[in-house]
């Protein structure tokens, strides 16, 4: 499951590409919402039109189908990068020390290898989707209002390539703090404890007020 982490910062090469790669994540995630907020908005209007109208909204299925991979998936870097993506962690939650980065590290890189293979095909499955010979650039579309596939297609590599810089960083912080036996290593996402948990709550709290 999920658990509250924070990731330390220092002036070191990693966590200077740490800080310079989380715009980016966050600007992935950003678009994952605003996909879902108008989602909401076309949802609303093909109800009131056929609900008053009688004419619902024309392709909102295919507005959906198109939007869904940006919701899915767009976001998943940013989560990677502070912890907070759902994850069994019974057993890893328990490891201190360098066991605790091996194992971490280990994850990690089996994950990076599923997650560069992935990336490969899909950039595959855009590209057997893409050609700008045809109109629009596109060699199939969807079935109602026939919107291009290949922008939905390239979100999906796009979402991880990003998620591979992610991992290949933190991959070096975990092999970092392997090696060095670091207790407290820059880049990668630390679980708090409840003790830690409420402190930097409290800390937010009072930085609002």
């Amino acid at each position: 499951m999920a658990g509250s982490a924070a990731v330390l910062e220092d002036s070191s090469l990693l966590s200077r590409l740490d800080r310079a790669l989380l715009p980016v994540e966050r600007f992935c995630a950003l678009l994952s919402g605003l996909a879902i907020f108008s989602l909401m908005f076309l949802a609303a209007y093909s109800v009131i039109g056929r609900k008053f109208f009688g004419s619902p909204l024309l392709g909102y299925v295919d507005y959906i189908e198109a939007a869904m991979p940006i919701i899915a998936i767009m976001g998943i870097s940013y989560v990677q990068r502070d912890g907070t993506h759902i994850r069994m962690d019974m057993l890893v939650g328990s490891l201190k020390g360098r066991t605790l980065w091996l194992f971490e590290l280990i994850s990690i890189l089996l994950i990076l290898v599923l997650i560069t293979a992935l990336a490969w095909g899909a950039w595959e499955h855009f590209a057997r989707s893409f050609d700008c010979a045809r109109p629009w650039c596109s060699r199939d579309s969807s079935i109602d209002i026939g919107l291009p596939t290949w922008p939905s297609k390239l979100v999906v590599p796009v979402a991880f390539g990003v998620l591979v810089l992610r991992l290949i960083l933190q991959a070096v912080g975990y092999g970092r703090a392997l090696v060095l036996g670091l207790e407290n290593p820059v880049a990668v996402p630390l679980n708090l404890s409840v003790a830690d948990q409420a402190k930097a709550e409290a800390s937010q709290l009072a930085g609002h007020d």
